[in-house]
């Protein structure tokens, strides 16, 4: 056994003598919350005998596009395809570049390569993790025909900022709010604060059809060519009338009758979630090497994860430690994300290198995503914040 693993061995076994449990509960990270609505809506669309592109996704796409105050809201098979519809609407193609952030989920700028163009990378806001203004501005070419941001962990990016840049420019400016299902920006809700919105309703994400996406638009011709794209490049209305090299990019109504029980349901399990991240903001705030979300005026952070930062030097334990003590006493946790996204082979390839990005490689470095979801009552927040408490008592420099 190495030095290390002896040494968090022995502080597994005194937090947990700290906390007197002789044995712990097991805290999941991620847990659908799925009910008896979800299970008679799919049996009614079962019976219905229209199971693909009927009337569920219909009335999906209404009410998704009502919940976020925009005309139009086109359902897709998924997040990643929402992205990559939405960038063809856009423009988007050889030649093209589209400026985003490299701290992200890999579908961010798959997407843009999906399309045909070059992902141009910016570094992130050191406290937020979101895409930079500045470094994106400095990103920016004759070339660039879009700017995709990303609402990191639920929370919206200075859209103000990302407005006037886009105006300046001429660029697109394309959201991804896959996991920012209900956040808000001074009053407007995420998918209505750019000039279109991309949502992923995965299993792990604040509401869920399993797989599904959504596109959010003002923009009646861009809904128009994202309806096209999903179906093969048919135009709406017009059975075998394919206008355009298109995809089969279409959303069934089994996930649609999902999706629209799980929107009704979203406002409270957002609530719960903003909830647990209250208690984690009064149990973890102060810690010293440990550092918590910031909150912001005008801001509702959806808090699709609830992610931390752990400085060694002053915590006295890396992230990776934590996490596997945590693991140990019962509590799942995430790295979002391990690698920032030039690293990547497909983008390296494009010559980007370690050093390009520093503030997002030191943050695949720091954070760690604690459980934060509707699964959980508040007596397993505070356990895991007593974890964290116990253990950073111990391993103090």
């Amino acid at each position: 056994m190495t030095r290390v693993a002896m040494r968090e061995e022995g502080l597994l076994a005194s937090v947990r003598d700290a906390l007197c449990r002789a044995e712990s509960p097991r805290i999941a990270m991620v847990r659908p919350c799925t009910g008896e609505e979800e299970k008679r809506a799919v049996s009614e669309v079962l019976d219905s005998g229209i199971l693909a592109q009927g009337p569920a996704v219909r009335d999906f796409e209404k009410a998704f596009a009502a919940f976020c105050g925009v005309e139009h809201a086109v359902a897709v098979a998924n997040g990643t395809l929402a992205l990559h519809a939405a960038l063809l609407a856009a423009g988007v193609g050889e030649g093209a570049e589209v400026v985003t952030t490299p701290f992200s989920f890999i579908a961010t700028a798959n997407a843009v390569l999906m399309a045909g163009a070059r992902p141009v990378f910016a570094d992130v806001d050191p406290v937020t993790l979101n895409l930079d203004p500045e470094s994106a501005r400095s990103a920016v070419t004759p070339d660039t025909c879009a700017i995709l941001v990303v609402h990191l962990y639920g929370r919206p990016c200075p859209m103000d900022a990302f407005r006037s840049l886009a105006q300046e420019t001429g660029a697109r400016l394309i959201e991804d709010a896959c996991q920012a299902h209900g956040a808000e920006h001074r009053g407007r809700r995420a998918g209505a604060l750019g000039d279109m919105g991309c949502f992923s309703f995965y299993a792990t994400k604040n509401m869920t059809c399993g797989e599904g996406g959504m596109i959010t638009t003002d923009d009646g011709e861009a809904a128009s060519r994202v309806a096209r794209l999903r179906f093969h490049g048919q135009e709406p209305g017009g059975r075998y009338v394919h206008r355009e090299l298109g995809y089969n990019y279409r959303l069934t109504d089994v996930a649609a009758s999902i999706g629209l029980c799980q929107l009704a349901k979203l406002p409270a399990m957002n609530g719960i979630r903003a909830g647990n991240a209250a208690i984690y903001d009064r149990l973890l705030g102060g810690l010293p090497g440990l550092e918590i979300p910031v909150r912001q005026d005008g801001i509702v952070h959806a808090y699709h994860q609830y992610t931390v930062r752990i400085r060694e030097s002053l915590f006295g334990l890396d992230r990776d430690g934590l996490a596997r003590l945590l693991r140990g006493l019962g509590v799942e946790t995430g790295i979002h994300y391990p690698l920032p996204l030039h690293i990547y082979p497909q983008f390296r390839s494009l010559g980007y290198a370690w050093g390009d990005f520093p503030r997002a490689e030191q943050a695949s470095r720091e954070v760690l995503s604690l459980p934060v979801g509707p699964h959980l009552g508040a007596d397993e927040v505070e356990y895991v914040a007593a974890c964290i408490r116990e253990v950073a008592r111990r391993v103090a420099p």
